[in-house]
């Protein structure tokens, strides 16, 4: 939740950036392949600036998005073995419930025991 509201901030922020900076423009000179020449444009400033924060963007989500995945991944197949585990348990205590004790064994007792201290 706090990442989220910070997230917001900064959009909010650059969001005011860009709208306070729509009047200065910026040249660009960059070397064109198809006309084989120097080439001149004007823009405004919050062009670029806001082509490169989508760009950071998509590069962090791109880096990001395998470990995502495998995090993902590895919690379902822990939650998937705590949960057969825990019908083993179950069924354990189940079998526990159901055999009959002899007056005179103490085995029983220390196994539910054990089961009880776990």
């Amino acid at each position: 939740m706090i990442r989220l509201i910070l997230v917001g901030i900064l959009l909010l922020l650059s969001l005011i950036f860009f709208l306070q900076n729509q009047e200065q423009e910026v040249t660009f000179r960059y070397f064109s392949l198809f006309q084989f020449g120097v080439k001149e444009t004007s823009t405004p400033i919050y062009k670029p600036i806001l082509s490169a924060f989508a760009l950071g963007l998509l590069v962090a989500s791109i880096l990001l998005f395998p470990a995502w995945v495998r995090g993902r991944i590895d919690l379902r197949r822990k939650t998937k073995a705590l949960q057969e585990t825990e019908a083993d348990l179950d069924r354990l205590r189940q079998a526990m419930e159901k055999t009959p004790r002899q007056p005179g064994s103490q085995r029983g007792e220390e196994i539910s025991e054990e089961i009880s201290h776990e």
